[in-house]
């Protein structure tokens, strides 16, 4: 008697030319709206308390990160020819529709002050660029009797120097980083220049993200192609099931494209989950295909697919529910890449499970069944099959396994507390590239290129002329300095210490904060009137009871971060003393908010995502204990990965934060698909020792193809240009093996010590 095919497999052709054409839709909405996003600032939700009092602080001090060119002229900089070009490159930046001139900081640009006989004046080092032996050494001695210039704009031993260019987070894109480069290279020569800064950093992270998914994307191709000809062995099963994947990747990404939200580092890796996710409903489709026409060789395509559909859509649909549901448990992250890393995986999980259900059988019945050497029952065979002699072995030493388990899992426990996090931008590049070593480069020169914004506050005006307020600030300053990672920092003391020390004639022993505070109203009334005040706006309000202390870092590590501010909080109560606020700004800051919205996000994922499965299972097989036992292999996965990762110093990351819900996403896949089967070979067989055979035979035997796939799919990120996408490939992989074996072991042990489906408690 045949089976009444599913309504859909009625026009198989018409699903797959409908497919066809939304797909090129959605493709075209790649290529027209598609856009990567790389500013940290995107990255954070602007409605936290933290980045609110930033982003006020930035614009009160016009604090912006800003584009770094450093030139090298080995036989120092003090030539007229070297002098030329600092001054050329300053005007051409400030000419670019992206910079505000007065936001171009060079020795040509930067303020000098000096005494004279009248009091103070504030003038540039130089207009022209000096001809003459005598002015060269005029402008060398000037410069490095000027701190605040010294070491700062020049470097100690006079071969480099500096320009930073501040720009707006909005005002940045792809074809200004490129004008930049370009700028900068007509400079060359015989000097060698350097570009650095959180900018630079981004766009080069834009520009290196698209080229890697382009040269990620084909070999995925070609290894899962030939992955999936190994295990399917069909050239025709190969394609349908990498179409799954292609439609559904597609779609995700033209969605994106279409509500306009950008692709971030981590979107990158939406493909290759989707890789995992819709090849697994593939194998599982035609594994099961396969074993039935074994069985019953003489079933024509319509009832085998139809038997393939009734057998399978409820596994099939039940693992993407419940691997959508651990992507989308990433919701709770307040990071934004994060955040719709989850959504539209989920999304394309879904999809993938549609297109499966869908692509595959109208693919079928277009085109047939492939040809197949006939096989005998494997059922009927003298020889037990692996698959069987499997399953017994792993009864036989059921001892053993949960012994391994246990101490791997206390060896994961000591890991894990070893984890720790980092927002860090710079090193997801490699150490040896070009854009690291030139940040090297600037930071042994100068103060550093990343930089920790602390503003300093009090409820009264003027209170930051007095010198008890002045003098702790300068206290902070040089106790922070004694940190190897900090360079230099900045703050109104400075300019009170350098504008004592040239009213005194320039005396050492006067670069000190002024004893009495009418004397030190006086100097920066004098200031006001003769130098820019706009430069001292950047460190001082204009009622002088809002001052911003910038602390020059060596790294955007967050490691190095936490160190600075722990060293700043040792002061905190000097100054609640004396009635101020110390709180922070600035991107540096900012990073280290993110990696603390990091771990609270990747904590309520864990939970909730886990809280959520558990409960989906036991809703599924109508049974609490098969929610918990399904659940095993996946917490197991990620306590193994997170062990991992604190056992090799590899850091929590926007990156490498999406571990848990990969590892649950797809790892539940095979606790589902196994406790699918067994349940139904229990019913059939009531035999406990048959049921697991047969269920090794059948989901064990498809478990491992998808495995081996999803491994091989992942570990196409070792040939990634960024660490963390690397990283994250070898854990993932791990976690596939992980899921896949205590899918196979542990969880297949308690399934058959609980009796769940069997009527008697009896072993």
């Amino acid at each position: 008697m045949k089976s009444k095919p599913f309504s859909f497999l009625k026009y198989p052709v018409l699903n797959l030319v409908i497919l066809t054409i939304i797909s090129l839709f959605f493709f075209r909405m790649i290529k027209l709206h598609s856009r990567m996003e790389t500013d940290l600032d995107k990255y954070m939700p602007q409605t936290h308390p933290a980045f609110v009092y930033s982003n006020l602080a930035e614009d009160i001090f016009n604090i912006r990160n800003g584009v770094i060119i450093a030139i090298e002229n080995p036989a120092g900089i003090y030539n007229t020819t070297t002098l030329d070009k600092i001054k050329n490159l300053t005007r051409e930046l400030g000419k670019m529709a992206e910079i505000n001139k007065n936001d171009v900081t060079s020795l040509y640009t930067v303020d000098n002050i000096i005494g004279t006989e009248e009091g103070m004046d504030v003038k540039s080092f130089y207009k022209r660029s000096p001809g003459t032996p005598e002015k060269l050494a005029d402008l060398r001695n000037n410069v490095r009797h000027n701190e605040m210039v010294f070491g700062r704009i020049v470097s100690d031993d006079e071969t480099v120097s500096v320009i930073v260019a501040s720009i707006d987070d909005d005002v940045f894109s792809q074809q200004f980083y490129r004008n930049i480069l370009k700028l900068v290279e007509s400079f060359e020569g015989p000097e060698k220049l350097y570009v650095a800064g959180t900018p630079i950093v981004e766009g080069t992270m834009a520009y290196l993200g698209p080229q890697d998914m382009k040269k990620m994307v084909p070999i995925v191709i070609v290894i899962i192609t030939l992955v999936l000809l190994i295990v399917l062995r069909s050239v025709r099963n190969t394609i349908f099931t990498l179409l799954v994947v292609l439609f559904s990747t597609i779609w995700t990404f033209g969605l994106m494209a279409a509500v306009g939200i950008p692709i971030y580092a981590v979107s990158t890796m939406i493909p290759v989950m989707l890789i995992a996710i819709g090849v697994a409903y593939g194998i599982h489709l035609y594994s099961h295909l396969e074993l039935h026409l074994r069985e019953n060789p003489n079933d024509d395509k319509q009832i085998a697919i139809t038997n393939m559909l009734k057998s399978m859509w409820k596994p099939v649909m039940m693992t993407s529910v419940t691997t959508a549901v651990g992507f989308l448990s990433l919701l709770t992250s307040e990071v934004y890449p994060i955040k719709y890393f989850g959504i539209f995986t989920a999304f394309g999980v879904m999809l993938a499970m549609v297109f499966s259900l869908v692509l595959i059988p109208s693919g079928i019945m277009v085109f047939g069944m492939p040809r197949r050497k006939s096989v005998k029952v494997l059922k009927q065979s003298s020889k037990s099959p692996v698959s069987f002699r499997l399953a017994d072995t792993i009864v036989r030493y059921k001892i053993l396994t949960p012994l391994l388990t246990a101490i791997i899992i206390v060896v994961a426990l000591y890991g894990i507390g070893q984890i720790w996090i980092n927002s860090s931008f710079l090193e997801k590049f490699e150490k040896d590239s070009d854009i690291v070593l030139t940040d090297q480069f600037i930071n042994e020169h100068f103060g550093g290129t990343s930089t920790l914004n602390v503003i300093i506050e009090s409820d009264k005006p003027n209170r930051l002329k007095q010198p008890d307020v002045l003098r702790a600030i300068s206290r902070l300053q040089s106790d922070v300095e004694i940190l190897s990672m900090v360079g230099n920092s900045f703050s109104l003391a400075d300019y009170l210490q350098r504008m004592n020390k040239v009213m005194h004639a320039d005396n050492d022993d006067y670069n000190i904060i002024p004893d009495s505070k009418e004397l030190i109203a006086q100097y920066l009334l004098l200031y006001e009137m003769s130098g820019d005040p706009d430069n001292l706006w950047k460190v001082v309000d204009y009622q002088y009871s809002k001052a911003n202390l910038t602390f020059q870092i060596k790294s955007d590590n967050s490691k190095v971060i936490k160190e600075v501010i722990a060293r700043i909080e040792n002061h905190r109560p000097d100054f609640e003393a004396l009635n101020l606020k110390l709180n922070y700004a600035g991107s540096g800051y900012k990073a280290l908010v993110f990696t603390d919205l990091i771990l609270e996000g990747q904590i309520k994922s864990l939970v909730i995502s886990l809280f959520i499965i558990i409960i989906l299972l036991s809703v599924m097989f109508k049974k609490v204990w098969v929610g918990l036992i399904g659940s095993i292999p996946i917490i197991l996965t990620a306590l193994i990965s997170f062990g991992v990762m604190g056992l090799l110093n590899i850091p929590l990351s926007t990156t490498t934060a999406l571990l848990s819900s990969i590892a649950m996403g797809i790892g539940i896949d095979y606790a589902v698909h196994f406790i699918e089967r067994y349940r139904i070979y229990a019913a059939e067989t009531s035999d406990k020792t048959t049921t697991i055979r047969l269920t090794m035979q059948h989901s064990g035997r498809a478990i491992t193809y998808n495995a081996l796939v999803v491994i091989a799919g992942f570990l196409v990120l070792l040939f990634s240009v960024f660490p963390p996408n690397r990283q994250l490939g070898a854990l993932v992989s791990l976690n596939m093996f992980t899921s896949f074996l205590g899918t196979l072991t542990i969880m297949l042990l308690l399934l058959a010590k609980s009796n769940l489906y069997f009527k008697t408690r009896k072993e």
